[in-house]
C-alpha cells in the first residue's frame, strides 16, 4: 500500500494505510472473481449505448472565397495576416 500511495503522491497516515490496504485487497479479490467468468462466446464491446458518430461531408459554405471584409487590418489580397504566435 505504501508503494501505491507513493506512486499516487498520497500522504497517508498509518491508520489510513491499514484502512486502504484492506479496501484495496477487497477490490483485487473481486477483480480476481471476474477472471473466473466464462467469456469465450461474448464478443468484445467498445460501448453499449448503440450511439454512432454522425459525420457530415465537408463542403464550402462561403462561395465568395477570396473576398475579405473591408475592415481587415492587414492582408495580402486573399489571406488575413496575423502576428506570429511563436516568434521570439
Amino acid at each position: 500500500m505504501e508503494k501505491v500511495a507513493r506512486l499516487a503522491r498520497l500522504a497517508l497516515s498509518d491508520e489510513e494505510t491499514v484502512k486502504y490496504q484492506d479496501q484495496l485487497s477487497s477490490i483485487l479479490h473481486y477483480i480476481g472473481q471476474l477472471d473466473e467468468v466464462d467469456t469465450k462466446n461474448v464478443p468484445p464491446t467498445a460501448q453499449v449505448t448503440g450511439a454512432a458518430n454522425v459525420l457530415a461531408d465537408d463542403e464550402i459554405k462561403n462561395e465568395r472565397q477570396g473576398e475579405l471584409p473591408v475592415d481587415v487590418p492587414v492582408h495580402d489580397g486573399t489571406n488575413i495576416r496575423v502576428r506570429g504566435v511563436f516568434d521570439g
